[in-house]
């Protein structure tokens, strides 16, 4: 039995890892939003807290999985960069403070940057460039980079880092779901945008073995395989509307300026150059083998979809 703290515990992945871990180890979770019926102890915190370090030391806490995260821009830069930076920070510090072993935190594909230049797969040692325009990606970037210090300034402190391509799973709903809700399905001409998928089981597969295990180190975190956009229109059952990118950008900005979207020109690059992840490492090195490929994660997506509306 080990104790351990998990931020972001009322959260979508969070709840599901709690709830497994709970039947075997001293679990205490951590949220800024705690619903009733929780299996487990959740306590309403914010990772920026100072107390955060006491909460960590009281609970004689041994790995802590860091899951917290600004997970869809809320329009304000600052706000999102101090909880997912800033948090951060706060949480390496209470783990070296409290003698933390092992720190695993979910970090992102998104880390790699949407750029034209990204090789057709992106293995472990590919750079984390991000991408400034968009808040998540820059801020998986630098928080990468500040495990990275960490790495060197506390040695002692156990980092594994899991990189997830999207994460799908029953109920998932977000930004990259809704690209599949419409009656087409939009791609831009001359980019097969293929996307890697990850069910959510196997992320919190792989974060238990990583606790089991105790492993540290880097790995991408995909089911096998990618999926062109042609291929999700087609398991969609749905049209593909291909649009130029000059178009849709001079759209965007259009719609942008009279407020009629939310979304910028700069999100063409995002639908058009997504990070394909290479998930050799995770399978040979790390011992982790995804129990569903990306498309079989995507089909299971939308089976349980299509059994909702019936």
């Amino acid at each position: 039995m080990s104790r351990i703290l998990i931020t972001g515990a009322a959260g979508y992945i969070g709840r599901q890892l709690a709830e497994r871990l709970a039947a075997d180890h001293d679990v205490l979770g951590l949220d800024v939003r705690v619903p009733d019926g929780l299996p487990f102890e959740c306590r309403q915190g914010d990772i920026r807290d100072p107390a955060l370090a006491r909460w960590v030391a009281d609970h004689g806490t041994e790995v802590v999985v860091h899951l917290a995260a600004v997970l869809e821009d809320s329009g304000d830069r600052a706000r999102d960069h101090d909880i997912d930076v800033n948090g951060t920070r706060n949480v390496l510090e209470a783990c070296v403070a409290g003698g933390v072993r092992q720190l695993i935190v979910t970090s992102s594909g998104a880390a790699y940057g949407y750029h034209a230049d990204n090789p057709a797969w992106l293995d472990e040692d590919a750079p984390l460039r991000g991408n400034p325009e968009f808040a998540y990606s820059d801020h998986k970037r630098q928080v990468e980079e500040l495990l990275a210090r960490y790495r060197h300034q506390a040695p002692g402190l156990g980092q594994l880092i899991l990189r997830p391509g999207t994460v799908l799973g029953a109920t998932t709903h977000n930004q990259i779901t809704a690209l599949f809700e419409g009656r087409r399905v939009l791609a831009i001409a001359g980019s097969d945008s293929p996307f890697v998928f990850i069910w959510d089981q196997d992320v919190v597969g792989a974060i238990l073995h990583g606790i089991e295990t105790g492993a540290r180190g880097i790995y991408n975190l995909a089911g096998d395989g990618a999926l062109p956009i042609r291929r999700v229109a087609e398991l969609l059952g749905k049209p593909l509307r291909v649009v130029p990118a000059g178009l849709l950008a001079g759209a965007l900005a259009l719609g942008k300026r009279l407020r009629l979207t939310e979304h910028a020109p700069e999100k063409v690059n995002f639908l058009r150059y997504r990070p394909v992840l290479d998930n050799r490492r995770l399978k040979e090195e790390f011992g982790y083998r995804p129990r569903k490929t990306s498309e079989e994660t995507f089909r299971f997506f939308i089976e349980q979809a299509r059994a909702r509306e019936q």
